[in-house]
């Protein structure tokens, strides 16, 4: 990995009242493939870390409001091995098997592949990555502290696969207890590629921000299954060129709703 840390090497819930309410259980929809997918509401959120509160890098501030103006779908699970080869042919790139675990030695390049051969098997052109807006309004479900269940990393076991719980391997999807949206392994087992550039944020208030026109580097969410509890919260940031490929990285799908 060739952003901020190499892979070998890294060592009270606040939930506030607003519009965007969490998306009812038949808010859901499957594909012809089986990837099922939840619908999230559109509303604002701050986006990053105050750094007076959460430990956290440079790169996650200065926090911004930001609004996501349209409900969208996205992945309730990070995309598998089953999904992956069903998709591109039978081909599996993973070091970990099983058709159940997630996906992983991927590319960024992979990933946009696998939603283009995705999108021609279902014959729509709406699949796509998350922007890192949206996935970071996904992961923190309505809440503003640094996890989804609050600032204490001792309860991310229940929730994630990380280097305290992992056995230095990926996991089958779902077997963690999901946010309040219903995604699972939204931290931990591996992390996923989204669809923005890597670069600093400007502060301003934006709305559906799509993150920098152009970089060198692709940007990272949701933390691996070989990482700690630090970089498992819902502002960590981390990057990699587009061609790079690990055991740790792997990918979750979204789509607009209405598309």
């Amino acid at each position: 990995m060739i952003g901020k840390f190499l892979p070998f090497s890294f060592l009270s819930v606040s939930l506030f009242l607003w519009h965007s309410a969490a998306p009812a259980a038949a808010d859901e929809v499957t594909n012809s493939i089986g990837m099922k997918f939840t619908l999230i509401s559109s509303g604002s959120f701050t986006m990053g870390a105050d750094l007076n509160f959460e430990s956290g890098d440079k790169d996650e501030t200065p926090q911004h409001r930001v609004t996501i103006s349209r409900p969208f779908y996205m992945g309730v699970y990070e995309v598998t091995q089953s999904e992956w080869m069903s998709v591109m042919g039978g081909t599996n790139p993973s070091n970990f098997k099983g058709r159940t675990l997630p996906v992983e030695q991927v590319s960024w390049d992979d990933a946009r592949s696998f939603v283009r051969k995705l999108n021609q098997k279902e014959g729509t052109d709406k699949y796509r990555l998350p922007t890192e807006a949206e996935w970071e309004y996904a992961a923190r479900a309505g809440t503003t502290t640094a996890y989804f269940f609050g600032d204490d990393e001792g309860s991310l076991g229940t929730y994630a696969w990380f280097s305290g719980n992992s056995g230095d391997k990926t996991h089958p999807v779902g077997g963690k207890s999901p946010n309040p949206w219903r995604l699972y392994d939204i931290y931990g087992n591996v992390w996923e590629w989204v669809q923005d550039f890597y670069g600093g944020y400007s502060g301003s208030a934006a709305t559906d921000p799509k993150g920098p026109s152009g970089g060198s580097a692709r940007v990272i969410r949701g933390c691996g299954w070989d990482f700690t509890a630090v970089y498992c919260r819902s502002a960590f940031r981390n990057w990699d060129s587009p061609e790079y490929r690990f055991h740790n990285l792997g990918l979750r799908v979204a789509f607009t709703s209405g598309n």
